[in-house]
């Protein structure tokens, strides 16, 4: 049987992954990081009904003999590390752990992995957000980044340092640069959650309006079940490599509002503010990912419409908020 160990598990793309996985007959392993919430961290283990079939163990990115213990331990096949401080916005607040936690973090992972577990191949998610003030129209494999927040720099810092142990010590390290990838799953801080939440909300009459940011900077939107196909595939080939993960399609937010209140038969004009404090201090206006190299050595490519993908979404939160208010 083979081993996957998942840093990150907890989350919306570790927890879609460990679906797939267990599914494929693969032992799951997930490190969790432990706090005061612990009693909730496994929410999206359990919306997807799989939280008894994965192992949890005690462990955080930026304690490496932590990491050590648990390549010892767990001694697995294939490693994922998806663990990261993610949220963009908070990363201008919490610059220095999320260089901690995003960056050094990342390459904990791959120490530990180097010294116990060399032969494990490793996945590292990187971020379209490294593309930042973008160079190219479309963005692709060789296209050079410009970080533009202190996440996406923390990100490079794991994406280059990948590389630099796939090349310095010929280990089966593999970088995913996703675009953009939502589901129902999504935290409610990301912009997406926070639309398809706001129209939940305000068609059940829970509230009037919904503020938001900058409603003209366009995104690359997928869905966080299709995306995570591509991260398995990536660490089944001979080759260790970098692939760009997106679905070719740019939208801007004001367009995902339209889409979202309209499946809700709302209006997004007449609910929709902007409020300043939602602007970030250097803006990435425009992310459209080529993913034509993951296409053609991966066999992979997007399934899930983005009217789809909202509809879902729009559906999880009014179910959330009913359930709520039924309690």
């Amino acid at each position: 049987m083979t081993t996957a160990l998942i840093t990150g598990i907890t989350g919306q793309d570790g927890a879609y992954l460990s679906q797939l996985l267990l599914k494929k007959g693969y032992r799951v392993v997930g490190l969790l990081r432990r706090s005061a919430s612990a009693d909730v961290v496994g929410e999206r283990l359990r919306w997807l009904g799989i939280i008894d079939d994965v192992e949890l163990v005690d462990g955080n990115l930026t304690d490496l003999s932590s990491l050590i213990r648990i390549m010892e331990t767990v001694r697995p096949d294939e490693i994922y590390n998806l663990a990261a401080q993610s949220f963009v916005a908070a990363s201008w607040q919490q610059p220095l752990l999320t260089g901690n936690v995003t960056g050094i973090g990342a390459v904990n992972v791959l120490e530990a992995a180097r010294i116990v577990q060399s032969k494990a191949r490793f996945y590292q998610a990187s971020s379209s957000e490294m593309y930042g003030l973008i160079q190219q129209p479309v963005q692709n494999e060789n296209t050079p980044f410009y970080p533009r927040s202190p996440y996406a720099v923390a990100k490079l810092y794991a994406h280059w340092m990948t590389v630099n142990y796939r090349e310095s010590f010929g280990m089966h390290a593999s970088s995913g640069i996703l675009f953009n990838h939502e589901s129902p799953l999504r935290g409610i801080e990301f912009v997406t959650r926070k639309v398809t939440d706001g129209v939940a909300r305000i068609k059940l009459g829970l509230a009037k309006e919904l503020p938001l940011g900058n409603l003209d900077a366009t995104r690359d939107w997928g869905h966080a079940r299709d995306y995570v196909r591509a991260m398995h595939l990536m660490l089944q080939q001979d080759t260790p490599d970098d692939y760009v993960v997106a679905t070719g399609r740019t939208t801007s937010i004001r367009d995902l509002c339209r889409i979202a209140f309209s499946y809700a038969g709302l209006n997004y004009e007449d609910h929709v503010v902007t409020n300043p404090a939602f602007l970030r201090p250097a803006e990435v206006e425009v992310l459209l990912g080529d993913a034509g190299k993951a296409k053609r050595v991966l066999g992979w490519e997007a399934e899930t419409t983005l009217e789809s993908m909202v509809a879902e979404m729009v559906d999880a939160d009014l179910a959330r908020h009913r359930n709520r208010t039924a309690i």
